[in-house]
């Protein structure tokens, strides 16, 4: 994988880790399909709570993958198996049972078409960064990264989704041989955020606010992400 993270074997931390091996597992499976999409979800109340689903769609390569899912690997890639895949959720799960403010925890597997979700409800934006932040930042001060360790806010009826690009990225993706680089050519990472009030303003140009003005869509290709040329931060006002 382009991305290697040592994590300290304390409990906290091994409970990170087994979070972390769910995208790993699910992310190993975009290696054979070129074609997926990573989709994000959260429908936002005006007290800063919330519901949050994360969804890895990759069926418009289900007759691939089910085919590749027959092997042990390819092309010097383990295949995860549906074993390795419902574990890997669970230890997920678990982890984010651990989290202050996070509850209704759920995850779905649909092997038919290899659509994965992650679903849970939160209390503030605050506890959605609680999942990643300790992870994220051991990863910078080990690997000299500049990641952000805040990746949402709201306060004042402003929402905002953060992003600090960081040119390991880029690095990391070209130490990949030219095959593994086509696997993101047709992969798109997508946003889908939901309000109680109107949207009355979007920073991010690529955003788009639903006719009803109370949703904000945004869409954007993977290669472009990791060359840096697109981001997905995005600063987004809320009528009062």
């Amino acid at each position: 994988m382009p991305f290697k993270i040592i994590l300290a074997q304390s409990n906290q931390d091994l409970n990170m880790k087994r979070f972390f091996n769910f995208f790993i597992i699910i992310l190993s499976l975009t290696l054979f399909s070129s074609c997926f999409e990573i989709l994000e979800e959260i429908s936002l109340n005006t007290d800063g709570s919330g519901e949050m689903l994360v969804t890895f769609n990759l069926s418009k390569s289900k007759s691939k993958i089910a085919s590749i899912m027959l092997l042990d690997s390819v092309n010097g890639y383990k295949v995860p198996s549906k074993e390795d895949i419902g574990k890997a959720l669970k230890e997920a799960k678990n982890h984010l049972k651990t989290i202050d403010g996070i509850s209704n925890i759920a995850t779905t597997s649909d092997f038919d078409n290899y659509i994965f979700t992650i679903s849970c409800d939160f209390s503030s934006t605050a506890n959605l960064d609680s999942v990643f932040k300790d992870l994220i930042s051991k990863h910078n001060k080990k690997s000299k990264t500049n990641f952000n360790t805040t990746n949402f806010s709201y306060s004042a009826n402003s929402f905002k989704r953060l992003f600090s690009y960081d040119e390991s990225i880029k690095r990391n993706f070209y130490k990949l041989n030219s095959e593994d680089r086509k696997i993101f050519e047709d992969a798109n990472y997508t946003s889908i955020y939901r309000f109680e009030n109107e949207v009355e303003k979007v920073t991010n140009a690529n955003a788009k606010v639903s006719p009803n003005k109370k949703a904000v869509f945004l869409k954007v290709d993977l290669m472009s992400l990791i060359l840096g040329e697109k981001n997905i931060t995005n600063s987004i006002q809320l009528s009062k």
